[in-house]
């Protein structure tokens, strides 16, 4: 099945094999939150022999086998990706490129390799065409994680309820995306195929905006309310408390549609604005209720 692009945000729910896949041994490179949760659950699941996490820091390789994230870790990339089957590329977006040419060079004839980025056009443009003959790459983002960073705070169920994304391209196998597609349901998460683009466009509006936005009322709030604020600002602003330079980069790599959504977000406020200014009491309800109605229809 191929990813159409549409003017709209074309998505297509993906019907997962009944048997998930199984693997003999997953390297997984970068064991933070999402990479060590990612470990937790295939060894919880039984989904792999052996999981094998590469990284860079030792202190957080060690801490990744010291929460059952992994079975054994190692700082050599190349050693890593020729032991696996399935390579899962989790580390941040503007090295996700390098990481995964650099995998796919050591990788045997036949492995398969994805990545947890919350960006995909420009990765999925770049490794076009790149990689070796019998490796190949299938896009895909898990919309799960925190605020919170590393492998302390993996859980196994974080992807379970969950929605992942898979990005496949015009040039993509079936094979490859069915396995990318049954390796998030085995995990848990509600499987959909999007094009790069059309996620990219999307993810702008339900993450990378809403980020800005509540890292704005976050600097906005002075120090001497601090001790005022209650659920509604804390919950508004929790994912300002993310890490700074990760989105940094996912917002410059998704720059023309995060501008795009903070556009219309701009609009919105303005009407609110201009309600409240006017003390226009009919036009303040309406534009609550809509707003009401469409957080009602997301649910929890």
């Amino acid at each position: 099945m191929k990813p159409r692009e549409t003017k709209r945000q074309d998505m297509i729910r993906r019907e997962t094999s009944r048997d998930t896949g199984r693997w003999n041994t997953v390297a997984i490179v970068g064991v933070g939150l999402i990479g060590g949760s990612i470990g937790l659950a295939l060894r919880q699941r039984r989904m792999a022999g052996k999981v094998v996490g590469v990284g860079r820091n030792a202190d957080r390789l060690k801490r990744a086998e010291e929460v059952g994230a992994v079975d054994v870790t190692t700082q050599d990339l190349a050693e890593g990706a020729r032991q696996a089957e399935l390579v899962v590329v989790c580390t941040p977006v503007e090295r996700i490129v390098d990481t995964v040419l650099a995998a796919a060079s050591e990788c045997r004839e036949g492995t398969l390799i994805t990545d947890a980025g919350s960006t995909k056009r420009l990765i999925t443009r770049a490794l076009q065409g790149k990689l070796p003959a019998g490796v190949r790459f299938v896009g895909s983002h898990p919309i799960a994680g925190s605020e919170k960073s590393g492998a302390e705070h993996a859980r196994a169920d974080l992807f379970e309820g969950r929605v992942a994304v898979v990005t496949p391209t015009r040039s993509s196998v079936e094979g490859d995306v069915q396995q990318t597609a049954d390796l998030w349901s085995g995990l848990g998460a509600s499987v959909y195929l999007m094009s790069p683009a059309a996620h990219d466009r999307a993810l702008a509006t339900t993450s990378h905006a809403p980020h800005v936005i509540a890292a704005a009322m976050a600097r906005s709030t002075g120090r001497g309310d601090w001790p005022l604020t209650g659920g509604g600002w804390k919950d508004t602003t929790r994912i300002a408390g993310g890490d700074p330079e990760l989105w940094t980069q996912i917002l410059l790599d998704n720059r023309e549609n995060v501008l795009a959504s903070l556009g219309r977000f701009e609009k919105s406020f303005s009407a609110f604005r201009a309600a409240v200014e006017r003390s226009d009491r009919r036009r303040l309800a309406r534009l609550l209720l809509e707003a009401k109605r469409h957080r009602d229809a997301v649910g929890n």
